[in-house]
């Protein structure tokens, strides 16, 4: 047992060794330059097929004294010859940066797009991919062009709230003759933020309380003109003072009495019910409140155990508090 036992931790400290040798080749990074030390090849199958056939033709043209069979031999090994350089350099040169990417809630796919740069001749038939494949996974394809850009995309899910790294990618590709396979190992630097999935269906909003040290608005004074304040992602264009817009070339709305009056907290406290006293059943909810609130123009705070955010509206500040419940712990 013991033998065993020595024998799967030699196994493994070998794993060990190889994987951190990969990762030094393969550090992490945005931007990733394809070059002769991190380009592989190899045959694929059918080119170690098309390596059979030669050599069968070849002993054919030696037993039968074939010289247009000598002829044909060398004229296709010489093809192969000249597509493994041609394979290797489809990818050789390229550069490759992936763009931002945005967040997404958990169980949303998120969009990786990575963008290729070609500062030669133009390069056809390469594909991304990521290393482990899945039953749906599929290869995006893509020709750059001379000299300039493309972009191809892939997705993947995070299961979780949090922050995500990024799996391996494969760039690969087979061009011209399918023969040989030309790849390289890319591991992006950037994560992928996942809010909490927001409950479903949405709860009811809570009640919205009166603002310390301010009145409520008397009935009928709701859409008084109060004053204006700066435009705010989110507002609706019916707030906006277009004609002070006009004379000075920035967007402002309008503030009603009831806009300063009222404010909506979304309690850590008050996000519970049947069943759901669970963190994460928590954090869903409040998700949903958050969506709920700034999908009807609505001031809103949040209060979180041991923190707390000021009311205030818009797409920044709901990224904000969105942010927040993502990495609470």
């Amino acid at each position: 047992m013991g033998r065993w036992t020595g024998k799967e931790r030699r196994r493994r400290g070998l794993r060990g060794r190889l994987r951190r040798w990969w990762l030094a080749r393969h550090p992490r990074t945005d931007t990733w330059t394809l070059a002769q030390q991190n380009i592989y090849i190899l045959p694929t199958k059918g080119g170690w097929a098309f390596g059979v056939t030669l050599l069968a033709m070849l002993v054919s043209s030696i037993n039968y004294q074939l010289n247009l069979g000598y002829v044909l031999t060398f004229l296709l090994a010489g093809s192969g010859l000249v597509s493994i350089h041609l394979t290797h350099g489809t990818l050789r040169g390229l550069t490759l940066r992936l763009r931002p990417v945005a967040p997404v809630f958990a169980g949303e796919p998120a969009r990786l797009e990575v963008v290729m740069s070609n500062p030669g001749k133009a390069r056809h038939g390469v594909g991304l991919r990521f290393q482990q494949r899945g039953r749906q996974d599929r290869n995006a394809w893509c020709d750059v062009p001379a000299l300039g850009q493309a972009s191809a995309s892939l997705s993947v899910v995070p299961t979780a709230r949090g922050w995500h790294a990024l799996p391996v990618l494969v760039v690969e590709t087979q061009f011209p003759f399918g023969l040989f396979r030309a790849w390289t190992h890319w591991r992006p630097a950037q994560q992928v933020l996942a809010y909490p999935a927001p409950e479903q269906p949405a709860p009811p909003l809570p009640p919205a309380s009166s603002a310390p040290g301010s009145a409520l608005a008397r009935p009928g004074q709701g859409s008084e003109l109060d004053g204006v304040r700066a435009w705010r992602r989110g507002d609706s264009r019916r707030h906006v003072v277009w004609k002070k817009a006009a004379r000075s070339g920035q967007m402002v709305s309008r503030e009603t009495t009831s806009e300063q009056s009222r404010e909506l907290w979304l309690d850590w406290h008050a996000a519970h019910g049947a069943g759901r006293a669970d963190a994460e059943a928590r954090l869903s909810r409040l998700a949903a409140w958050l969506l709920a609130a700034e999908a009807q123009g609505l001031v809103y705070g949040l209060r979180l155990p041991g923190r707390q955010f000021a009311p205030d509206r818009g797409e920044l500040h709901q990224r904000q508090l969105l942010r927040e419940l993502a990495l609470w712990s």
